[in-house]
């Protein structure tokens, strides 16, 4: 069964939407199911920089920022079959979500503002939210964002539910994917 999964993802599948809709821990299991390894684009630019991200921001900006994510991903979507995680920006940015495109398999993972606002709330690593109001900011972010993270050719509802479920889904649709192309 592992072999079956595995060839469901024959080039990186790569993980876009919102933060706290579960990218890393989705992924993460994603990639036990599917026997790939597993890569989070955020912590890998941390390594790169040896700052964590909210510092990045606030030494050098989002635009700094944004630069590096686009070099470590397109690093990352080299054509070996893995999962990546990415960080709830990285889609919206043109030459990152061309990189991810063309190299990658891009699932959206969408999740209502509620489940959102529960599951950032347990993190305040996240420079975006830092001293606004996380349902506000969300729901700014998911109307600009969303129109970019629907050229992803695979969407995946991510509930409030266990992650496996959304595992699941997503392995469904890579068939349905592989299916398609034959």
């Amino acid at each position: 069964m592992a072999g079956k999964l595995r060839t469901a993802a024959l080039r990186p599948i790569t993980l876009v939407g919102l933060m706290g809709v579960g990218k890393t821990t989705v992924g993460k299991r994603l990639a036990t199911r599917l026997g790939l390894p597993f890569v989070d684009a955020d912590a890998e630019i941390e390594v790169a920089c040896g700052m964590t991200i909210p510092e990045i921001f606030e030494r050098f900006g989002e635009a700094h920022f944004r630069d590096g994510e686009r070099r470590v991903i397109a690093r990352l979507v080299d054509g070996a079959p893995k999962v990546v995680a990415t960080g709830g920006g990285a889609f919206v940015q043109a030459d990152t979500r061309a990189l991810i495109l063309e190299r990658s398999l891009a699932v959206w993972l969408d999740a209502d503002i509620e489940t959102l606002v529960e599951r950032v709330q347990k993190r305040d690593t996240r420079p975006l939210l830092a001293g606004s109001d996380p349902a506000t900011v969300l729901r700014a972010l998911a109307e600009v964002r969303a129109p970019f993270y629907a050229e992803a050719p695979i969407t995946v509802r991510s509930s409030g539910g266990p992650h496996a479920e959304t595992v699941e889904a997503i392995i469904a649709a890579l068939f349905a994917a592989n299916r398609g192309r034959k």
